[in-house]
């Protein structure tokens, strides 16, 4: 892929550890910036901001890029670890230096930054599934209606058959 831009100076080595992690697992995919956010819930700016070091990226974003890069299990695990220590690690704004807790712009471990759970619709199906698979709401119904239809078919052909 093509060349990244210099980090920014003063970044520490954490989180030039990590971002270089993300660039080399992004360039591994062979996707550009554009066709990465369609396959994930983040923008190609957003992608920008995470990969050139200006922005720590959400969780969310991290296991979005390892799922597109085929990456699972311990793998991805060890990017979440990395990406703990960069956002850890990771210089604060100057706007957010003296941000106090309970202020509403905190993350909740208190590092300021916000783990974003936005994930694509799909996944959010999956999450929350129901675990033994019985319809909800419109679809109990539904299912409800087919059952009495194919009741009163199966009394329509008995009473054919009977009274014929």
């Amino acid at each position: 892929m093509g060349s990244w831009q210099p980090l920014p100076d003063g970044l520490p080595p954490e989180v030039r550890h990590f971002v270089d992690h993300l660039r080399r697992l992004k360039d591994g995919t062979g996707l550009s910036l554009a066709a990465l956010g369609a396959r994930t819930a983040y923008s190609k700016s957003s992608w920008q901001r995470y990969l050139n070091g200006v922005q720590p990226p959400p969780r969310h974003a991290v296991a979005a890029l390892c799922r597109v890069a085929g990456l699972t299990g311990t793998d991805a695990e060890r990017h979440g670890v990395r990406w703990e220590l960069a956002v850890e690690a990771w210089p604060r704004p100057a706007a957010a230096q003296g941000v106090g807790p309970g202020d509403g712009h905190e993350g909740g471990d208190g590092s300021g930054y916000e783990d974003d759970p936005t994930v694509p619709w799909w996944e959010r199906l999956e999450e929350h599934a129901p675990s033994d698979h019985r319809p909800r709401g419109p679809g109990r119904l539904l299912l409800a209606a087919v059952a009495l239809l194919s009741v009163l078919l199966v009394a329509v052909l008995v009473s054919a058959l009977v009274f014929g």
